[in-house]
């Protein structure tokens, strides 16, 4: 497994990812739509915007429909002969802390065809360098609660329970477990 910078180059796996059902947004499931429609109107912007440390992308659509100032950020492609999903970073400049419309620093979702493989932990724990190279001490990260596999990935990767709370209703208002993960 690796992680890729996206490029034009391996646009045609991710969008064949999308047709095949995969949403890129955990939170969205319409997003996927969204994205084809966005590559096949300028795959170069598109591929651009996703990594945007400082950021020139806008807003971003949060699951209620509303939109949110996007924060830095940046994306990598999980790679293992073919695409495999994305993992996210976001930050705050100066701070750990985070808005309420920001679900935690990592985001990360992995094709159904080829979950259970390991490919989120490595992913995970390959991003977190990148973490702290921005100057984090920590990054938090949530998921359902129902979500075993992925709170699985974030304690295999050192993550430690915070809290269980009601996300912001922009979120969709659902049972959310953060962890934190210290960047030692």
């Amino acid at each position: 497994m690796k992680l890729l910078t996206p490029s034009i180059d391996q646009i045609p796996a991710y969008v064949s990812a999308l047709r095949r059902g995969w949403s890129p947004d955990n939170l969205r499931a319409e997003a996927a739509k969204e994205q084809i429609e966005t590559i096949s109107n300028d795959a170069r912007s598109f591929v651009s915007n996703l990594d945007d440390p400082t950021p020139k992308a806008g807003t971003v659509t949060l699951p209620d429909g509303s939109k949110a100032p996007r924060l830095p950020s940046i994306r990598r492609w999980i790679w293992d002969d073919e695409f495999c999903g994305h993992i996210g970073l976001r930050w705050k400049p100066g701070t750990e802390e985070l808005p309420l419309t920001c679900s935690g620093h990592i985001g990360y979702s992995v094709v159904p065809w080829r979950r259970g493989e390991g490919l989120a932990s490595a992913a995970l724990v390959a991003m977190l360098p990148e973490a702290k190279s921005i100057g984090l001490s920590y990054i938090e990260i949530t998921t359902s609660p129902d979500n075993q596999a992925s709170v699985r990935v974030i304690e295999k990767a050192g993550g430690k329970f915070v809290r269980s709370y009601i996300a912001d209703k922009a979120l969709g208002g659902h049972e959310t477990v953060e962890f934190k993960i210290a960047l030692v």
